[in-house]
């Protein structure tokens, strides 16, 4: 483990759209061009493969692995940071795949980033730098808990120790209860990020009609400080349908859950990112179509905006 360094410059944010269809455009481009290709047919020239791609092809037991295919290491940034109240990176410890897309994860209200750490090597080991940040008090709100992760990532990509390993076009936040809902808030403020998950979301604003930002909300059943009927779930509703977006229900579990390890959440976390940050079409499979929900399954709910399913 080591201790971060001072600053570099800042590099600006460039905003881009993306689709579930970019990626199977993409694949269907390439397999025209190959057709040409082999009938004789002159073509220019085209890009082989998804460049973001990283690690073999997936499988159920890869993306529910406790660890992925990429040794990872920390690095500690102090508390005196500006912006927010420090925390911890994981990131790989392979630089030979290129740069990785970077993950920012907020903790929820009174607690710290070590309640958000099981996600850190589990999820840097699939080809993620991420960072899970302290609050500047543990009694933030969520709007604060989102400038917070706003003010994070930029570290993360403008002055920290790893910033030449982060991707800045490839960003992505996670976050629970309040931080889930700090995670709404930056999601909206800054549509460019590729990727947003809030755990078990709380935040008095119910409508985020105007987020770009392909989102995973995931909450829980048993629910009873942000119950999923008034947080959740009118979150979710309130996405515009155009978006690609998803609502996971873990069965009876509670308002906690995000905050042990658990192969669900890292399982559809895991996709969702691969999927979204690293536009990497071959985890497709573990979203769409949906999972069965009901009696004997993780799920007591779940919707979605898939296109080709659901």
């Amino acid at each position: 483990m080591r201790t971060e360094n001072p600053p570099s410059p800042v590099s600006p944010k460039v905003p881009r759209s993306r689709s579930w269809l970019s990626g199977i455009a993409a694949k269907s481009a390439l397999v025209i061009g190959l057709s040409l290709f082999g009938a004789g047919a002159v073509v220019a020239p085209a890009q082989a493969a998804n460049p973001h791609e990283r690690g073999p092809d997936p499988t159920e037991r890869s993306v529910t692995a406790s660890r992925g295919h990429l040794d990872t290491d920390t690095t500690s940034v102090s508390s005196f940071v500006s912006g927010f109240g420090g925390g911890t990176i994981y990131h790989p410890t392979n630089t030979d795949e290129g740069t990785y897309g970077g993950v920012v994860i907020a903790p929820g209200y009174t607690a710290s980033s070590t309640s958000m750490s099981w996600y850190g090597h589990r999820i840097a080991s699939q080809g993620f730098v991420v960072f899970t940040i302290d609050t500047n008090t543990r009694y933030d709100q969520p709007d604060s808990r989102g400038r917070q992760l706003d003010s994070a990532l930029d570290y993360l990509v403008d002055r920290s120790d790893v910033r030449g390993m982060v991707d800045e076009d490839r960003l992505a936040v996670m976050g629970h209860s309040m931080g889930g809902g700090g995670t709404l808030a930056i999601a909206e403020d800054r549509p460019e990020l590729r990727a947003a998950i809030p755990l078990t979301p709380w935040h008095l604003q119910k409508r985020w009609g105007d987020l770009e930002t392909p989102t995973l909300i995931i909450g829980a059943e048993n629910d009873s400080v942000a119950s999923v009927r008034s947080h959740s779930i009118p979150m979710y509703e309130s996405l515009d349908r155009s978006l690609d977006s998803a609502y996971l229900e873990l069965r009876g579990a509670s308002h906690f859950a995000p905050n042990y390890s658990n192969t669900t959440i890292a399982k559809y976390s895991i996709s969702w990112l691969k999927r979204f940050v690293d536009d990497d079409v071959r985890y497709d499979q573990f979203l769409c179509p949906p999972p069965r929900t009901g009696f004997g399954t993780d799920f007591s709910d779940y919707r979605d905006t898939c296109p080709h399913g659901g």
